[in-house]
């Protein structure tokens, strides 16, 4: 098997196809893992044994912005993690089309679980990193260069997420 572009490679490996194993199932080893502060990690999506690992690190709140049929989902990730004494909550995020009532709905789990570790992810922690960046931003009064900088440690947000990013900043200001 020749992985001939980085397309392929990140094909491969979501799918968890590569003749060697490079996924661990330590919480650092999640894809895209990312500690933002003391309460609260994000990443892209877990393996079912990864959320031992996380409960295990102590957090009590997943909150999982993927949808169902995205790369890698888990069918029953809210049994596996209620299994593991977490509260589960599923925010499904259109890719193409995130809304101002996706994020009002984050906002809501974030602010009413703001006592508590929470673990966020999605697929490849895209969505996540915007809806931080959002979500320090507005309701933690971060920096913006300070939330930003965590942003940009996973992506630099494309034309449609960048429109959104405005969108609510518009309208939460």
């Amino acid at each position: 098997m020749s992985i001939t572009n980085i397309d392929n490679f990140i094909k491969l490996f979501m799918n968890n196809d590569l003749p060697i194993n490079i996924v661990g199932n330590k919480i650092e080893d999640i894809y895209n893992f990312l500690k933002i502060s003391d309460s609260i990690a994000t990443a892209g999506q877990p393996t079912a044994e990864q959320f031992l690992s996380i409960s295990e690190s102590g957090y009590q709140v997943v909150v999982n912005l993927a949808l169902p049929e995205s790369l890698n989902a888990l069918p029953d990730e809210q049994v596996i993690v209620e299994a593991q004494g977490m509260q589960y909550f599923h925010i499904p995020v259109i890719w193409e089309n995130p809304s101002l009532e996706d994020i009002k709905r984050f906002f809501t789990v974030m602010e009413t679980n703001a006592d508590k570790n929470l673990f966020v992810h999605c697929a490849a922690n895209m969505r996540v990193s915007a809806f931080m960046y959002l979500y320090r931003l507005i309701h933690e009064n971060i920096s913006e260069k300070e939330a930003k900088k965590d942003l940009q440690q996973i992506w630099v947000p494309n034309k449609i997420w960048q429109k959104f990013i405005t969108q609510v900043i518009e309208s939460y200001r």
